[in-house]
């Protein structure tokens, strides 16, 4: 018999409190290109394991995601750090991109934070700038919900948890988040119709993240580091490797702002 999705969550949560000995979890963090050196600052890590040795989760496919699971000692709270993800564009469809924030509600957390790399489409966010997601734009045609399961996405990002965070860096800003399918960067059409849309921001994660955690009960927060102008909107070609290279740079500034973000969640 095949195993529903939430089975299988809650079999890598089974084996995720085996191999890390805590009970349950209260943070779940999924770690974005240019955000996992943030990992080091969030508290003592207990254990750290490869995803892909707990059920249903896949080896890393994109340079920049190390694919592995930190178990985090922030005080009196248990932190889960997912270093890196599965994406839609790897073809393995949307559970497999849903299944570590699903494992991660199902091992208790409840609250989820997704942080990622993006393209800045507001000239207002410049490059090496976090911004916090206020909304989506789901541009995938892809939903990891199936049958009649309605959700209520009106208050996808938790106003009070980017209220916290602004408490912490008042002149943070915020804006909308598309995702599209990729893995081939948009077009400068494509970016203009999302700027047409309100898409402040655009990438290929978190959404259905977002969305499968809605689903889980969890409150999320979403963060983006713009890591590059969005096509069409400046000379230069798009190249994964300026991602990653603007991701390095910042890290010590978002991975300190990150870090004392959660510390007041």
């Amino acid at each position: 018999m095949t195993r529903t999705p939430q089975a299988a969550a809650e079999e890598a949560a089974a084996e995720l409190r085996s191999q890390t000995g805590a009970d349950t979890y209260d943070i779940a963090l999924v770690m974005g290109s240019g955000w996992a050196p943030a990992a080091d600052l969030l508290g003592d890590s207990g254990h750290e394991l490869a995803a892909a040795d707990l059920p249903g989760f896949r080896p890393p496919g994109v340079d920049g995601h190390s694919g592995t699971v930190r178990s985090i000692s922030d005080g009196n709270r248990n932190l889960l750090a997912f270093l890196g993800r599965t994406h839609l564009y790897e073809g393995h469809g949307t559970d497999a991109v849903v299944h570590g924030v699903r494992t991660a509600v199902a091992a208790g957390a409840r609250t989820v934070v997704l942080t990622n790399a993006a393209g800045g489409i507001n000239p207002a966010y410049p490059v090496g700038s976090p911004v916090l997601i206020s909304d989506h734009l789901n541009m995938t045609s892809r939903s990891p919900l199936s049958g009649a399961t309605f959700v209520d996405m009106t208050e996808t990002y938790s106003a009070e948890l980017r209220e916290t965070a602004r408490s912490v860096a008042p002149d943070l800003a915020e804006g909308v988040y598309a995702q599209m399918p990729g893995p081939q960067f948009e077009t400068p059409a494509e970016i203009r119709m999302l700027s047409a849309m309100g898409a402040d921001l655009v990438g290929m994660s978190t959404v259905l993240e977002a969305i499968a955690a809605r689903a889980a009960g969890a409150r999320v927060l979403g963060l983006s580091l713009v890591t590059n102008v969005a096509a069409g909107l400046q000379g230069a070609n798009l190249d994964h490797e300026d991602v990653l290279a603007t991701g390095r740079d910042s890290a010590d500034r978002v991975g300190r702002l990150l870090a004392d973000v959660v510390a007041k969640l």
